[in-house]
C-alpha cells in the first residue's frame, strides 16, 4: 500500500487572491466553482497534484520548512521577471554567473517558491 499525494495545502489570508497569483504562475485555471470571498480555493495542476489555498487566522511569521520548485518551460531569467511582475518578490538571488543556481522568490503573501533553470538552459550549459 502506498499513499497518493492529493494536492498541497497553501495556508493564506486570501485563497481566491493567491489562487488567482498561482493560476497565472502556473497557466492552470482556478477552480470554476471558487469566488472571491471563498475560505477554500483551488487550482488544478495538469498531471500534478492540486494547489489547495485555505484560510487561517494567523499569518505567515517565518521561513516555510516546504516550497515549491518551479522549473519553466521556456528559460528561467525571462520566467523570473515574469513571476516579479505578477507580484513576486525577489527572496534570494541565487543564480550564479555561470548560468546555474536558482532564484527565490516569495509570492504575494510571503511564501517561498524557487526558480530553477528550465531543461533548454541546463542543455546549453552542457553543450
Amino acid at each position: 500500500m502506498v499513499s497518493v499525494v492529493q494536492n498541497v495545502a497553501i495556508d493564506c489570508a486570501d485563497a481566491y487572491e493567491l489562487a488567482r497569483f498561482w493560476s497565472e504562475v502556473t497557466g492552470c485555471p482556478v477552480d470554476p466553482d471558487c469566488r472571491p470571498g471563498d475560505h477554500e480555493t483551488q487550482v488544478v495542476l495538469a498531471g500534478g497534484p492540486v494547489l489547495y489555498f485555505n484560510v487561517v487566522p494567523e499569518p505567515k511569521t517565518v521561513k516555510n520548512r516546504f516550497h515549491l520548485c518551479l522549473r519553466p518551460t521556456d528559460s528561467r531569467d525571462p520566467e523570473v521577471e515574469r513571476l516579479l511582475a505578477l507580484g513576486a518578490t525577489m527572496a534570494a538571488d541565487r543564480r550564479n554567473p555561470d548560468g546555474s543556481g536558482w532564484a527565490v522568490l516569495h509570492d504575494p503573501e510571503g511564501n517561498e517558491f524557487c526558480v530553477l533553470r528550465s531543461e533548454s538552459d541546463r542543455a546549453a550549459a552542457h553543450s
